[in-house]
């Protein structure tokens, strides 16, 4: 089900979008969400953010969250991660309600976040970057080996300074170091960007490898085209509100352009 207003000159969209993990659906029922997000409400200070956002995502399942800058997108990453405080609302995981715990907890439940820009650690190597994700100790898949084995560009500069690493390599590293934690759920904060389109299609096909190891995902993401082809569920963000809602391969060019400009 999709729902908005009417709209103008749209943003491009896939035909259609093959998804890389369908998942099972909070919509259909038939299991309760891995995530599930009701009423948020997220401040900056005094500046609301976020008002009353509700979203769900299922297990094995890959949501994107699409708008424009500003919208509240990376803000509700940041909540769900327990870097920001929410206010108002719940945020239940697994079905434990988490929205007040402190972020190195919500990592040891099993949410890891891909922040934007990267973040890594410029004095450490490749490898120690990595294996700081680990820290925790969570049981799961995911070692140095098996993050080699998805990014193999990464095993010969194992040794090799962040900063000596193209912007695609090193969010290959940002994006390892998450996987590392063994994560239920892996939050992707626009990890297209700034870099050039033939490394983002690269680096988006490893999704349906990390998916297929269990992995909940959520894409938050201004290429639209791209967050839909990934996804199959898609949510709109507009000025910290939910405007659009709907399966990524039944959202129409209108219902989009109007989510996503407010018209």
């Amino acid at each position: 089900m999709v729902s908005a207003v009417d709209a103008s000159p749209p943003p491009p969209l896939p035909s259609s979008p093959p998804a890389a993990g369908r998942g099972t659906s909070p919509a259909s029922g038939e299991e309760k969400p891995l995530l599930s997000v009701k009423g948020l409400d997220a401040f900056y200070g005094d500046l609301q953010a976020l008002f009353g956002v509700d979203i769900a995502v299922g297990v094995g399942e890959v949501i994107a969250v699409i708008g424009a800058n500003g919208a509240g997108k990376s803000t509700l990453l940041k909540s769900i991660a327990g870097l920001i405080a929410s206010k108002r609302g719940s945020i239940a995981f697994a079905g434990e309600r988490i929205e007040t715990l402190p972020a190195h907890k919500i990592v040891a439940h099993g949410i890891a976040l891909v922040p934007e820009g990267r973040r890594l650690f410029p004095s450490l190597s490749v490898e120690e970057n990595l294996v700081i994700g680990g820290q925790l100790g969570r049981p799961g898949p995911w070692s140095l080996e098996r993050v080699f084995r998805l990014f193999p560009d990464l095993r010969e500069r194992r040794e090799f300074k962040s900063t000596a690493l193209s912007g695609g390599q090193q969010q290959m590293v940002a994006i390892g170091r998450a996987l590392m934690s063994n994560p239920r759920l892996l939050l992707c904060d626009e990890i297209s960007l700034g870099l050039a389109p033939i490394v983002v299609r690269e680096i988006y096909a490893r999704l349906p490898e990390i998916v297929a190891e269990g992995i909940s995902v959520v894409i938050v993401e201004q290429d639209i085209e791209q967050a839909l082809r990934a996804a199959s569920r898609a949510y709109c963000l507009q000025e910290g509100r939910v405007a659009l809602a709907g399966n990524a391969s039944e959202l129409t060019r209108e219902a989009v352009s109007a989510a996503y400009f407010g018209t």
